[in-house]
């Protein structure tokens, strides 16, 4: 996995200033991340239990597996917040200001 560098002239044009525009990010990452959870507890909770043993917890569960090498593959939310961010797809205001 390669580091890609994120040019902070191009963020700095989405907010008022670099500080703002990262915190917009890491808010946005933060309800992905969220939103990830929900979804990946949901889909958990429908795999039914095969096992009743508490000895037999080293046996994966090959559904559940495949569900989480899923999950893995996604974006990061950090990665997809600031992409959303770099292409104008995140709308904020603040709290105060009508």
């Amino acid at each position: 996995m390669s580091i890609t560098p994120i040019d902070l002239r191009e963020v700095d044009k989405k907010a008022s200033n670099v500080y703002e525009a990262i915190v917009v990010a890491a808010k946005r990452a933060r309800q992905l991340n969220d939103e990830y959870k929900l979804e990946y507890t949901a889909l958990v909770s429908t795999i039914p239990v095969t096992t009743t043993d508490d000895e037999a917890e080293d046996i994966q569960n090959p559904a559940q597996l495949k569900i989480s090498l899923d999950f893995e593959k996604r974006k990061k939310p950090h990665i997809k917040a600031l992409e959303e961010l770099l292409k104008g797809e995140i709308e904020y205001r603040y709290k105060g200001k009508v």
